[in-house]
């Protein structure tokens, strides 16, 4: 059983942790069964939002745009989260993305989590859903909005407890910690010779670009390299 962990959530600009961003991250820090804090930053992702995003969060690009540095954003995260084991609903699909941004920065850290989509897996199989917008309306816990990061955690945190309130004594190697892990290959920055391919072909088609060039990594250019190329043709 928990007393000490920390809720997380994230809103991401896609499904793809090697191709999309992180948008936002919520947090809720808990000390022996009580709330201590809680994190939020909306994070520019240097990239305009799919109509999708932006109807399912409420997030525009205006908002997303006043946004903090994905850098900073964080390493404050981190920060806050310090050495607590962590909770969420479908717990590993946000880990990929901070694991993405360790590895890019050569950082190697371990985490452990317990994850309430797992339990509830396992513990309401006759449920029809077991989404955490599907869980919050079947245990009455009330949400200000959804998808938003903050709001999902606040809003998880409390299904976490009610959960382990229900089924905690028959199933407790559900709410053990298990060690999260996600392998993943470290994404460079792109070359000069991209950048430069890039800046002149935008500049001799006219191309408005939602991407700083300069932020792209490798991958990133050559995608959009062969887009532009299928879209426009060679110079």
């Amino acid at each position: 059983m928990l007393k000490d962990y920390i809720v997380v959530d994230l809103e991401m600009t896609g499904l793809n942790p090697k191709t999309d961003r992180i948008l936002e991250i919520g947090a809720v820090k808990v000390r022996e069964k009580q709330v201590l804090g809680t994190f939020s930053r909306l994070i520019r992702p240097e990239c305009n939002l799919d109509a999708r995003i932006v109807e399912l969060t409420g997030i525009t690009d205006d908002m997303a745009s006043a946004g903090e540095e994905l850098d900073t954003a964080v390493t404050a995260f981190l920060e806050f989260a310090e050495d607590l084991i962590w909770v969420g609903h479908n717990v590993q699909f946000d880990y990929k993305y901070i694991k993405q941004w360790e590895v890019n920065h050569r950082m190697e850290k371990t985490y452990y989590s317990v994850d309430t989509l797992k339990i509830a897996r396992k513990c309401l199989p006759a449920l029809e859903k077991k989404t955490l917008d599907y869980l919050c309306t079947y245990y009455g816990i009330q949400r200000t909005s959804r998808h938003r990061a903050l709001d999902d955690a606040v809003a998880n945190r409390t299904l976490y407890e009610i959960l382990e309130q229900h089924f905690y004594q028959e199933e407790p190697d559900l709410f053990v910690k298990k060690l999260l892990q996600y392998k993943v290959k470290r994404q460079t920055p792109a070359t000069p010779q991209q950048k430069k391919y890039l800046k002149e072909f935008i500049e001799y088609h006219r191309i408005n670009l939602d991407i700083p060039i300069e932020k792209l990594n490798r991958s990133e250019a050559s995608r959009l390299t062969d887009q532009l190329i299928r879209q426009y043709g060679k110079r």
